[in-house]
């Protein structure tokens, strides 16, 4: 939280919101495995392979 500024904004946001900081550090982690989640969905397609299906899934975790 201290280098990214996205993150800096993010946690001002909701703490203006009125979260606590346990509520403010769940939808970080919720936002991050989102974006982490289409990183490796992006690269399925890019590969040519079907992303969502649970074979592929467990090859690219």
């Amino acid at each position: 939280m201290r280098h990214d500024e996205r993150t800096r904004l993010h946690l001002e946001r909701r703490t203006a919101e009125g979260k606590g900081k346990r509520e403010v550090m769940r939808c970080l982690k919720r936002y991050a495995a989102r974006e982490v989640y289409q990183l490796i969905r992006d690269d399925m397609i890019t590969r040519h392979q079907q992303p969502d299906t649970p074979a592929t899934l467990m090859t690219a975790a």
